[in-house]
């Protein structure tokens, strides 16, 4: 997350394009809607169970692919810890695992250089087409690793059990509602096998940030990054909106593109995002049938409560249900 250092409004470029919505799985859009077009999504109609078969889901980074080729080159995502922790982890399980949101591979293709087989799921088919060029870089070694699959978190069916399934960055916060959170929850339960884990991450929520004043008004100081193409690129960011009651707070992601035609470009990636409380998280794995065994304040796993606010970073076990 940006810093919330304050920045003076930046004029509008030449060129604005809008990309709304909200994301599931690292770069899944439910619900995407353009900038002049407000859509109100229809919860799941079993708490515990499928979605409807006929819920369509719109994918912000599909409405704009540029934004899924930029993913790997934003700076802050380069060097995030998480990697060496993920890739542990399935290291130690021994594989296959799940990966839900695996985006363009950035914990995918580690994880499978560290030769344990695994699957990747997105709902963007211009992330996975990213993941797919990254992989085409690989060994036949790595790349005979990896199945990737185009789907919704919320609701797959793969056939296949795995003794690990993890959703990496937060992507488990893009799932907006108890209902949608509970049916991605039983997905996972159904793939994995008795005594498999789980494990992911969220936010947690600073209450500082919650409250803070700055609604509207872009921040972050990211250093600017440059393209293949020679387009230089520097990220904004900014809460337009925040409901507390539903614990969600709608944001964008501003990038700012001097191409080098001289041209140049302003692109909005929205999307809302849920906030959930550590008991809260607990209570929801109890009720999906889940066995909370660690809870980390960060990718270094110093207990939670360490630091403030860290991060929410859980294993949970499968609860076992007989032989399997």
């Amino acid at each position: 997350m940006p810093s919330n250092q304050r920045l003076q409004p930046t004029p509008p470029l030449r060129r604005t394009t809008s990309v709304t919505g909200r994301r599931t799985a690292c770069g899944v859009a439910a619900g995407s809607v353009t900038a002049d077009t407000r859509v109100v999504g229809q919860p799941p109609s079993r708490a515990h169970g499928r979605l409807d078969s006929d819920m369509v889901i719109r994918n912000s980074y599909d409405d704009n692919p540029s934004t899924a080729e930029f993913y790997d080159h934003v700076v802050p995502y380069c060097d995030r810890p998480d990697v060496a922790f993920y890739v542990e982890e399935a290291s130690r399980s021994g594989g296959p695992v799940l990966e839900l949101g695996c985006g363009t591979g950035r914990i995918l293709i580690p994880t499978a250089r560290a030769g344990i087989e695994i699957v990747g799921v997105d709902a963007s088919e211009s992330m996975l087409s990213v993941c797919r060029r990254n992989l085409d870089g690989e060994p036949d070694t790595v790349r005979a690793l990896v199945k990737l699959r185009q789907g919704d978190m919320r609701d797959f069916e793969l056939g296949q059990s795995f003794g690990l399934i993890t959703m990496p960055f937060r992507s488990f916060q893009h799932v907006l509602t108890v209902d949608e959170q509970l049916c991605c929850l039983a997905c996972i339960r159904q793939h994995l096998t008795n005594g498999g884990r789980l494990v992911f991450d969220v936010f947690n929520p600073s209450l500082a940030m919650l409250t803070s004043p700055d609604v509207g008004t872009e921040i972050g100081e990211e250093p600017e990054f440059t393209l293949p193409s020679g387009s230089r690129v520097t990220r904004r960011y900014r809460v337009t909106s925040r409901d507390h009651p539903h614990q969600q707070n709608a944001v964008e992601l501003i990038y700012y593109v001097s191409h080098p035609d001289g041209s140049e470009e302003r692109i909005v990636h929205g999307f809302s995002m849920r906030y959930l409380f550590r008991y809260e998280l607990e209570h929801l794995l109890a009720r999906s049938g889940f066995e909370l065994r660690e809870l980390y304040a960060d990718f270094d796993r110093q207990p939670y409560g360490s630091k403030y606010p860290g991060d929410l970073i859980a294993i949970a076990e499968a609860a076992r249900t007989g032989a399997g």
